[in-house]
């Protein structure tokens, strides 16, 4: 049985890809690395308990030891590396923590993992010559856009928040070890992500919040900083499918060509939940209310990116890859699944 070292996968997308991989793969044991910090959950996990096939073990990157024993104690054959501090705003208030987990961490990782499974540079130990380190990154590193044009993976990196400056960082460490050792490397940097199990504070979830408990929702600015949205689900397809047949040394950029602006975000979940869940009846008038009108403009963010768009040409000409999900069809599946776990809160 092949064991993979997954990291942050009490998190979104790892909690999200952890179920999909085992269910797809039967002869693949995943050791599933996570500190819980407040963005990991162990409820996320609800749906995987450990077995044979997934052990949990709380704990962080950065602790080399800990690493090194999880990489003797299990043979480890591959690495996917989601583990990040990843919300921008938290960046901008404590950025050392950003720089200790993305990159330090990730140095841990790669070096561990290349100790591990080489003899020299460009030199894989007998047995491992198919092991394999995937890092995952944003978009963010890329900068911002103006009102055309996509980002490749030609695209210079051009990081405006101490997160994505952090990430940079971490994705130029990988390839940093592809090119000087000969690791096998991938890199897939994606769009914004949604779907089930997202973090209460980010943007989607916020809004749907807000909504159920009648409070005013928030929009940074003006609301029209664009970003194109991918469904966690695809996003996770993508991965697996880089992961095992993406080329060496590699940059592949995931998006789900979804461009919306954050005024239009609010709106369609508001317009969706004022079908799903509408709002109680004004008692003098007996009229509905809409969601909609709990629409506030807050103080933009320091360093607010205007755009984000990706050009995923290349995995899907190269890999086959494409996003199944439209945003009109995955916004409904993503108001469900948190209709259902408010109301589970609730009682």
């Amino acid at each position: 049985m092949k064991t993979i070292l997954v990291t942050g996968c009490a998190g979104f997308i790892g909690s999200n890809f952890v179920p999909y991989f085992l269910e797809k793969y039967s002869d693949v044991r995943l050791i599933n690395l996570d500190l819980l910090t407040y963005a990991g959950d162990l409820a996320n996990l609800s749906d995987v308990p450990n077995t044979n096939h997934h052990i949990f073990v709380q704990g962080d990157i950065c602790d080399r030891s800990l690493v090194e024993s999880l990489f003797t104690q299990y043979d480890i054959r591959g690495v996917i590396h989601f583990a990040a501090e990843s919300h921008v705003d938290n960046s901008i208030k404590n950025p050392g923590v950003f720089v200790q987990t993305n990159v330090n961490g990730s140095f841990t990782l790669i070096d561990v993992a290349y100790k591990s499974w080489m003899e020299k540079p460009f030199v894989y130990k007998t047995g491992y010559e198919g092991c394999r380190f995937h890092h995952i990154s944003t978009d963010e590193v890329y900068g911002t856009l103006g009102e055309t044009g996509l980002f490749t993976e030609e695209t210079s990196y051009a990081p405006n928040s101490p997160y994505s400056a952090s990430k940079a960082g971490s994705d130029m460490l990988v390839r940093s070890y592809h090119h000087t050792y000969g690791m096998n490397t991938v890199i897939t940097n994606c769009s914004n992500n949604y779907g089930p199990k997202q973090h209460d504070e980010k943007l989607i979830p916020t809004i749907i919040r807000k909504a159920l408990a009648c409070e005013n929702i928030p929009i940074y600015g003006d609301g029209k900083n664009i970003r194109d949205w991918l469904y966690v689900l695809d996003h996770c397809k993508g991965i697996d499918l880089v992961y095992h047949t993406g080329h060496s040394g590699e940059v592949y950029n995931i998006g789900g060509r979804n461009e919306r602006n954050n005024n239009q975000i609010a709106e369609r979940i508001c317009t969706l939940l004022d079908t799903m869940k509408p709002r109680h009846p004004v008692l003098d008038t007996g009229s509905i209310p809409s969601y909609k009108e709990l629409i506030t403009y807050v103080e933009d963010r320091a360093g607010h990116d205007r755009r984000y768009a990706i050009d995923a040409t290349k995995i899907e000409s190269e890999l086959g890859w494409k996003a199944e999900e439209t945003f009109d069809t995955g916004i409904v599946k993503t108001i469900e699944w948190y209709l259902n776990k408010y109301s589970e809160d609730a009682n």
